[in-house]
């Protein structure tokens, strides 16, 4: 065993989110995340194993008012500088990133942590770093953020659910990248 590429791992997280504004709530393909029900309390539709969403038209047209550009569509050059981003952030960070999917609008990754982080602390590093480099590389966005606000955070529990999250994301329709530790670089 090489201890160079040795990475002790406790936990496994399936990170996905959404680039700004393309993936609202209200949507006609439902949507995850929270919202208010008829009662005015909040219900989560990230779940595993709940559905998302229903579309909403009334919600759609609030979120799409309160948009401050275009929704923000990623290419081809921008996910080769994120892929490189997430992998470096994983290395310094000493996390394990398993696999990588960067679509046009929305990215997914598995990675495996050491201890119990917060997930939400794991999916802020990774959006952070990411939004940096391309800040950097191709300026700032309009919206200001190139992300949504959250991402979903489903813990992998164990060595299926890993390879179901991975053939997941090999399986992306129109993906700019797909990535894997086994495997490398996909397309």
């Amino acid at each position: 065993m090489n201890p160079v590429n040795f990475i002790a791992v406790d936990r496994h997280w399936f990170l996905t989110w959404t680039t700004y504004g393309t993936w609202l709530p209200g949507s006609e393909r439902g949507f995850v995340g929270e919202v208010r029900d008829e009662s005015g309390q909040f219900v989560n539709f990230n779940e595993p194993g709940t559905l998302p969403a229903m579309p909403n038209a009334a919600l759609l047209n609030s979120a799409e008012r309160n948009l401050k550009s275009k929704p923000i569509l990623l290419e081809r050059l921008q996910a080769t500088a994120l892929l490189d981003q997430f992998q470096e952030t994983c290395r310094i960070r000493g996390w394990l990133l398993i696999a990588a999917g960067i679509m046009k609008s929305h990215i997914h990754l598995v990675v495996g942590v050491p201890g119990d982080p917060d997930p939400e602390k794991v999916l802020g590093d990774l959006k952070a770093y990411g939004s940096r480099k391309l800040n950097r590389q191709m300026s700032r966005p309009e919206s200001g953020t190139w992300w949504t606000v959250r991402g979903s955070k489903r813990k992998l529990p164990d060595d299926r659910a890993i390879e179901a999250a991975v053939n997941y994301i090999r399986n992306q329709q129109h993906p700019l990248i797909i990535w894997t530790r086994e495997s490398g670089l996909l397309t």
